[in-house]
């Protein structure tokens, strides 16, 4: 299959998005669209598709393009799951020129620390949850 990546909010499927967040995932019970759709306009958002347009998996960025990114809501659809998506999107990701340039990338996540760590993240202190990368050395 091919895969089309994309910075472009008009092509996200909010809707997919939402339903996921509120009804599958962890961190996002009862998000509501509204909600999706305000975390959507102040974020940097990232999609993979397939060739029709058909949209495969989500993450967006909270930054401020120089020292700091958080990342959140990264999903792969659970029709997609277990096909590389995840990785090849969080690949797509932190190689994209905005956040390169970042000093410092965090998350949280609950289960997924493998797929970080294969992308530089390392747990932060004695967190369960918190992982980053940090570029500035102290």
């Amino acid at each position: 299959m091919s895969l089309v990546f994309s910075t472009d909010k008009s092509k996200l499927d909010v809707h997919k998005i939402q339903q996921y967040i509120s009804n599958e995932s962890y961190w996002g019970e009862g998000r509501s669209v509204e909600d999706v759709e305000i975390t959507i306009t102040n974020s940097f958002c990232f999609g993979l598709y397939a060739e029709n347009g058909n949209q495969i998996a989500f993450t967006r960025v909270v930054t401020d393009h120089i020292l700091f990114a958080y990342l959140m809501d990264v999903i792969v659809f659970t029709e997609f799951q277990g096909n590389g998506y995840g990785k090849q999107l969080i690949n797509y990701v932190m190689t994209h020129e905005l956040i390169k340039k970042v000093k410092t990338v965090a998350l949280k996540t609950k289960d997924a620390h493998g797929l970080y760590e294969r992308h530089g993240f390392k747990k932060v202190g004695d967190s369960k949850f918190w992982m980053s990368i940090d570029k500035i050395k102290l």
